[in-house]
Parts: structure tokens; C-alpha cells; sequence
């Protein structure tokens, strides 16, 4: 049987900080719109959480029956490792898509915004199919996954926060769920980058893997750069004195940088992963408060 420790890291609580984020940047955009809802907030997290939860448990699922995580660098997953049934691991998936789906209507009930279920289920179907199915994307290298994850990991998960409390998207609101998914992206190269040995072993096409090492390094690098300049440009939308906040994050962007260009290997990723992960955190964070209190 799976271990406690195998359960979490089936369900990648690395990548949770990136889901968050959009949704904290929303609602306190919503803050500042002066339309925030506490209880909009906390559902659409619970659907940002669930849905996370549910995209890693299908790639689990989607990769160990096909046998690309046979020879990973990562933790071990709970399909390929024999531990958990492929099964269970596929039921988890569907329940986790059927809470975000149950929460998601549950949102749209309350704050009226039917037009918005038609994104939701797009956004499912982009989860399920970015490994699993008889084409997955996300095998195809051509830049749906990272298009898919800006798209509905970015704007969507930010602007529809906000929407669902106060229908408005102002300038600075685009420019901050741009930012945050970048840094998504961002989130999803360098774990694609630490896989591209093991990838290629098993015809697994990432971005990463078509590009090569040396381009998907300085392309997660610019994906940080991007990240910086909208939150920059956001925290100018407040107050041109709450710019100097950006000041210090120029710090962990340039030490992340350093890390990727310097040639992590393997498992010496997981700590930029890791890393990646509460910097968009924090950038959604800083952001919420900023949106929030300075006004």
C-alpha cells in the first residue's frame, strides 16, 4: 500500500501555490473594485484546488499506464509504482473534477454568471486531455500545454475571480493574471526541463524536449523576467511608491534564474520547482495586498 508521504506527492502539493495565486489576485481585485465576497473567494479557490489536484492525479494516472513514468528522476508516482491501483488512482481524478465542477456551479448559481460555465468545462476538458486520451497535447510539444496552463491557470482562474464578485476587468487586472501565468508557465518548464532525459527515453515531446536543454533554460528565465515586469507594472497601477516593492522581488527572480542558467540537474530541480512555486505565490499574494489595503 501507498504510504502517506506517496498520497501527497501523488497529489503534487508543489504545484497548489501556482493555483492559488490567480484566485487571491482576483479576489483582491475585487477588494479594490469595492465588491469583495469572502464566501465567492473561498469557493473559487476551492475550485482552483480541486482542479490542481485533479490535473495531477490524471497525469499519475494518464502517465502510468502508459509507462512514461517508469524511469522519472522525480518522486515516485502512484501508478507506476504499483502501489495504487491505476484504477483508484483514475477515480480520484474524475472525484476531484466532479467537486471543482459541483463547487464551480455552485459559484456560478450564486453570483449569476452562467456565461462562465462554458469556460469551466473547457477548462476540465484541457485537464484531462493534456495527458490522457489517445492524443494527448501535452505529448505533442507544439505549446498547447503552456498556451492551455496561461489561458486557464492566468487569465481565467484571475479575471473570472473577480468577475463573479465584480464585473469589471480593468487594465491592471489583465496585466496581473498575465503575470501569474507566466510564472505558471514557468512552473511547468522547469519540471519539464529536470524530465527531458527521461522524457525523450519514452518519445514524451515537451516543449522542453524539442527546444533542448540550453533554449528551455533561457526561455524559463525570460518566462521570469515577464512574470516581474507585469507585477511591476501592476503595483504601478496603485501608487508609483508601492513600485519599490518590486525592488525586492528582483532578488529571488534573479536567483532562480541563476540556479536554471548555472544547470540544475535532476533532482536538483525540485528545489527550483519548489521555489518557483511560492515566488508566484508571493506574487499573488503582495499583489492581493497591495490591491487591498493601499487604497
Amino acid at each position: 500500500m501507498a504510504s502517506v508521504s506517496m498520497w501527497l506527492e501523488g497529489a503534487r502539493l508543489r504545484t497548489l501555490p501556482a493555483a492559488a495565486a490567480p484566485v487571491i489576485i482576483g479576489a483582491g481585485a475585487a477588494a479594490r473594485l469595492g465588491g469583495f465576497s469572502a464566501g465567492k473567494s473561498l469557493l473559487a479557490l476551492a475550485v482552483a484546488l480541486s482542479l490542481q489536484v485533479g490535473v495531477n492525479f490524471a497525469n499519475d494516472y494518464s502517465d502510468g499506464v502508459r509507462g512514461t513514468d517508469d524511469a522519472r528522476v522525480g518522486p515516485t508516482r502512484l501508478t507506476a509504482s504499483g502501489q495504487v491501483p491505476a484504477k483508484t488512482v483514475l477515480t480520484l481524478a474524475l472525484g476531484c473534477f466532479a467537486v471543482a465542477g459541483l463547487l464551480g456551479l455552485t459559484l456560478l448559481w450564486w453570483s449569476g454568471t452562467w456565461w462562465l460555465l462554458a469556460a469551466g468545462i473547457t477548462a476540465v476538458a484541457a485537464a484531462w486531455f493534456y495527458t490522457g486520451g489517445s492524443h494527448p497535447y501535452g505529448y505533442a510539444g507544439v505549446g498547447l500545454s503552456e498556451l492551455f496552463v496561461f489561458v486557464f491557470f492566468g487569465l481565467m482562474a484571475t479575471v473570472a475571480t473577480t468577475w463573479v464578485q465584480v464585473p469589471s476587468a480593468p487594465w491592471w487586472l489583465w496585466v496581473s493574471a498575465t503575470g501569474v501565468g507566466l510564472a505558471s508557465i514557468a512552473l511547468l518548464f522547469v519540471n519539464n526541463i529536470r524530465d527531458i532525459p527521461t522524457d525523450r527515453e519514452v518519445g514524451k515531446k515537451t516543449l522542453a524536449v524539442r527546444l533542448g536543454q540550453r533554449r528551455s533554460r533561457f526561455t524559463y528565465c525570460l518566462l521570469l523576467v515577464g512574470t516581474y515586469v507585469c507585477f511591476a507594472l501592476a503595483l504601478k497601477s496603485v501608487s508609483i511608491a508601492t513600485t519599490l516593492i518590486a525592488v525586492a522581488a528582483l532578488f529571488p527572480v534573479v536567483h532562480l534564474c541563476g540556479a536554471v542558467r548555472r544547470g540544475a540537474q535532476g533532482p536538483a530541480l525540485l528545489s527550483v520547482l519548489r521555489s518557483t512555486g511560492f515566488l508566484t505565490l508571493g506574487y499573488g499574494v503582495i499583489l492581493a495586498a497591495v490591491f487591498t489595503w493601499w487604497n
